[in-house]
């Protein structure tokens, strides 16, 4: 199976060591995650700037995931790329990543894990009514496995994902 070019939302901040784990799966194409300077570099220059680096970003990519952690679906920027993505007719698919360790909080003593967040589909609607939410499905990985559970299925979510989109253009 040809690997699919991805885009990846998530909060930044809070999550990126979650994420970068689930970017080192290798089941999809590689695209390389920014670093917190460059992307402090990006901010600095405004929203302008911001949605160029979103806009340049996203282009030729397939499938936009949503890595929900505990704040991501209050993330102005997760908004925009959610929105962007149905907009442009890409495929939009979420896993929860708070029960993905952040190794860096296990240094620290504590458990690693974060709290469930919201489904961020849940506060977009279709012109029809309809929430994103019903349409976009948003997995829940394995609790006691997340990682192999994310690693094993990722592709087949990717693949749904574009598929179900087709329905919708």
């Amino acid at each position: 199976m040809e690997k699919r070019r991805v885009f990846y939302s998530f909060h930044y901040k809070k999550d990126v060591r979650r994420v970068a784990q689930i970017r080192n799966i290798g089941a999809i194409e590689d695209n390389k995650p920014v670093s917190e300077n460059a992307w402090e570099k990006v901010k600095k220059k405004g929203n302008a700037a911001i949605e160029k680096w979103i806009d340049d970003n996203m282009k030729n990519r397939s499938c936009v995931i949503v890595l929900v952690g505990e704040e991501t679906a209050r993330r102005k920027w997760v908004k925009y790329e959610i929105k962007k993505a149905w907009n442009e007719g890409r495929a939009l698919l979420g896993i929860y990543i708070h029960n993905i360790k952040d190794p860096l909080l296990c240094k620290n003593g504590g458990n690693g894990k974060c709290n469930k967040g919201d489904n961020p589909f849940e506060q977009f609607k279709l012109k029809d009514g309809t929430r994103l939410s019903e349409i976009v499905k948003c997995h829940r990985p394995f609790f006691l496995d997340p990682y192999n559970d994310i690693k094993e299925n990722i592709e087949g979510w990717i693949e749904e994902a574009i598929e179900i989109r087709t329905q919708y253009k």
